[in-house]
């Protein structure tokens, strides 16, 4: 018997150490529904119990030794690629992720929300009848290039140390951010069905896409929101390539995804990911 446990409990240790062992980045796939902390929170979970460890509580920091964050927040309506930094990885993502990114945006005309997608409640309808595809691609123009943009009060910016969204939710006054410098380096058409329309989009960081689509339906002499919204490429992480699905968020899967990234490496070795494993 005493046998039996030693050979259940070895394969459970080296499974623990591996995992407080990461030091890198990965990127996985966020299914809509989740905010991008629940979904960090479940696969620290899933990690953790994977390795042996009973009743984790991944939002218990200060008893929690497993190290992670995300890069660069979702919205909970939005899918796509999230990138994690586990150990020292997570000092890395902000120089990491410094890059571009990519979306495929699905808008709606004729009716806005509240929060800018399809998640809010409308607060505005208005005819699009006389929008052509030609109508669009020319005022997509005027986003291209380096613009000036107001952040939606609906983010995870904040005020006062809490985000602008949760200030709302509990009923507090919100006034908007000013607009700010961002930078689109690519906006295309890709679909225009009327009253929905499909854009392709790189960004840089600080650029929200549901203040694009929001403004983009006022440029046109009529209103939008965000219906859907999938990230596609986050920094050098791309979502056919890199992003794991939920059901490989294994410790294997992650340690053949897994960009090494230590703390005593400089940025400059660590700017390509690795070629896909899943």
């Amino acid at each position: 018997m005493a046998g039996n446990i030693s050979n259940t409990a070895a394969p459970i240790t080296s499974s623990l150490t591996k995992l407080h062992s990461l030091n890198g980045l990965f990127a996985i796939y966020k299914k809509q529904g989740p905010t991008s902390a629940d979904v960090l929170n479940t696969l620290k979970e899933v990690l953790l119990k994977e390795a042996g460890v009973k009743n984790p509580n991944p939002r218990k920091r200060k008893k929690q030794s497993l190290k992670m964050g995300h890069g660069g927040t979702l919205d909970s309506a939005a899918s796509g690629v999230l990138v994690v930094g586990v150990g020292n990885g997570t000092k890395m993502l902000s120089k990491m992720l410094a890059g571009s990114k990519k979306y495929v945006a699905v808008g709606e005309l004729g009716k806005a929300t509240d929060t800018l997608d399809a998640t809010g409640s409308v607060t505005l309808e208005k005819g699009f009848e006389h929008i052509t595809r030609l109508d669009i691609e020319e005022k997509l123009k005027a986003f291209t290039g380096d613009i000036m943009q107001v952040p939606p009060l609906y983010s995870a910016l904040k005020k006062d140390g809490q985000r602008l969204s949760v200030l709302l939710m509990k009923g507090h006054k919100v006034e908007a951010k000013p607009a700010r410098p961002v930078t689109v380096y690519n906006l295309t058409l890709q679909d225009f069905t009327p009253p929905l329309f499909t854009l392709d989009i790189e960004c840089g960081g600080g650029f929200y896409v549901r203040s694009l689509v929001d403004d983009l339906g006022k440029a046109l002499s009529s209103c939008a929101h965000v219906k859907e919204l999938t990230r596609t490429k986050q920094g050098q992480f791309t979502l056919e390539e890199h992003a794991l699905p939920e059901e490989q968020w294994t410790l294997e899967y992650i340690l053949r995804s897994l960009q090494p990234c230590p703390e005593s490496e400089q940025a400059a070795n660590c700017t390509q990911p690795p070629e896909a494993n899943t």
